[in-house]
């Protein structure tokens, strides 16, 4: 009768398969094939750069996952620096107010007062442009935009690739703005991802008409057709960050979704997004003057 090689006291029915030790059944672990002593067993486990390579394989859409972390991220600390944030409808606070898209603010600047009291914003903070496109006025207007990221990020984000998608987003995210600034009432304050969503929504569609799949056989046809009701029937919703967003989605759509046969050189899906990008940054500015 053989013990246990870690329990001595303990008999030993078993033997590990890799080593041969004789264990008890708190000291063998299933494996592929028979058991492992705990010792084999960890030195059987891949070493942390290769867990690390098998966890970002396993992660396919990624950056559709990340994104919405980081939206729900900014709805939660924008909501625990004022709590009527988190309402329905959501009403403007402060912080609201320092993240959010304004052709008067970027122009000129300007004064918030709430129940914190007076706060000063300077004029030329670009850095709205993106940060808008993470702020989210209420639970509706969030876990809609959420909703429809993580869906339309299912299908291009595994089509496009990690990097390509986000350039993808970003780019619709960036025409949005620049929509907004043209478009928009000029001192009326915009935020959501809703442009770089009608963005992704347009390049879909695009993508799927070039490949000759009729949209409205997949149900992205009606939900585009609705939310093009929705943007100009619905007082309040941004219509600039929409039709901005929808374009610079449609244009690269066409380039970057192509089937096989039809689609340009590679090396124009990663250029024209950057281009797109930078393009509508620079409109921005013009556009601000």
């Amino acid at each position: 009768m053989t013990h246990c090689y870690r329990h001595p006291d303990r008999e030993a029915g078993r033997f590990c398969t890799r080593c041969g030790r004789p264990a008890c059944s708190d000291c063998l672990v299933q494996a592929a094939v028979g058991s492992h002593c705990l010792e084999c067993a960890k030195a059987a486990r891949p070493d942390i750069k290769d867990r690390a390579v098998l966890w970002n394989a396993r992660q396919i859409t990624l950056v559709t996952y990340s994104l919405i972390a980081i939206n729900v991220a900014v709805f939660i600390i924008v909501g625990l620096a004022d709590p009527s944030t988190f309402g329905l409808s959501g009403s403007l606070s402060s912080m609201q107010a320092r993240l959010g898209l304004s052709k008067t603010l970027l122009q000129y600047g300007g004064v918030f007062r709430d129940g914190s009291g007076a706060i000063s914003f300077a004029p030329h903070q670009w850095y709205r442009l993106v940060s808008s496109g993470f702020l989210h006025f209420g639970l509706i207007h969030i876990g809609f935009n959420m909703l429809m990221l993580y869906q339309l990020g299912q299908l291009l984000e595994r089509r496009l690739g990690r990097f390509r998608f986000a350039m993808l987003y970003f780019a619709a995210l960036l025409a949005g703005s620049l929509g907004v600034l043209v478009i928009q009432p000029s001192g009326a304050i915009s935020g959501g991802a809703s442009g770089a969503v009608f963005g992704l929504m347009a390049a879909a569609a695009v993508g799927l008409h070039r490949q000759g799949i009729n949209i409205f056989s997949t149900g992205l046809g009606t939900v585009l057709v609705l939310n093009i009701f929705l943007t100009f029937t619905i007082p309040g919703i941004s219509i600039g960050a929409h039709v901005g967003g929808a374009i610079a989605g449609a244009v690269l759509g066409y380039l970057m979704l192509a089937p096989p046969h039809l689609a340009p050189p590679k090396w124009l899906s990663y250029v024209a997004p950057a281009v797109v990008a930078i393009g509508c940054v620079v409109a921005s500015v013009i556009a601000v003057g």
